[in-house]
């Protein structure tokens, strides 16, 4: 098989299998087997494993020596880790970005952000969406490359806690507040309410997290094993 053909199907199998991990398709904590993975995407063994190695790198599973693939499981610890980078580069990220985010892309955010969110599941990817739409315009690829791969582990964490069946956290006035100052060319008071902004979404998920764990001393099937204390 040409160079670039195993590439490609190497690529397209990474691809499907990060998407379905980050959105839990292939629960934390289940094992896969990679000869299952390779007949249910149409693909020999080769590209699976490639793909796997990669992830695996990335910490999205552990290969475990005649055990499988472990779909590496959330911890508390995660939660932490997250939030604490997110609070320390997202307003760094957004003072390099703001003299450079287009005007009329802010105002379709704002507009967006003045509704009501009859969707509640689906509600946290356009938070995601406006902090990545910042960033991209940081001008540095090391930390667009970081933050979206920390958008992908918060992705799954919130997925695999069912925080996006649940509202617990309306942040579109914080949103809205970022944005206006922005428009505003207040660069340094936008970067001291994202911080704010992060640390808030930070308690609201981190009380969640303690309420469920309190919620059982044996949580319930849809919550096994997403609790781990540190």
């Amino acid at each position: 098989m040409p160079v670039k053909a195993n590439r490609d199907l190497k690529n397209h199998a990474y691809h499907i299998l990060k998407e379905r991990l980050i959105n839990c398709i292939y629960e934390p904590g289940s094992f896969l087997n990679e000869a299952q993975l390779a007949a249910d995407l149409g693909l020999s063994r080769t590209p699976i494993r490639e793909a796997i190695n990669r992830l695996e790198s990335e910490g999205f599973v552990k290969i475990m020596p005649k055990k499988g693939i472990y779909v590496t499981d959330i911890q508390l610890s995660d939660i932490l880790q997250i939030f604490q980078a997110r609070i320390e580069i997202e307003p760094v990220a957004l003072r390099m970005a703001a003299p450079h985010l287009p005007v009329d892309e802010l105002l379709r955010f704002r507009e967006t952000f003045t509704q009501d969110f009859p969707d509640v599941k689906n509600g946290f990817r356009l938070d995601t969406a406006m902090h990545l739409f910042i960033i991209e315009y940081c001008g540095n690829r090391y930390i667009i490359d970081m933050m979206h791969n920390l958008f992908d582990n918060n992705t799954k964490v919130v997925i695999a806690s069912k925080q996006n069946l649940v509202q617990i956290h309306d942040a579109r006035l914080e949103h809205l507040d970022i944005i206006n100052t922005l428009i505003e060319k207040d660069f340094e008071k936008a970067a001291a309410l994202m911080r704010t902004h992060v640390e808030t979404c930070r308690r609201a998920a981190l009380d969640y997290f303690y309420t469920m764990e309190a919620y059982s001393a044996t949580p319930p099937a849809t919550y096994k094993n997403h609790l781990k204390p540190l």
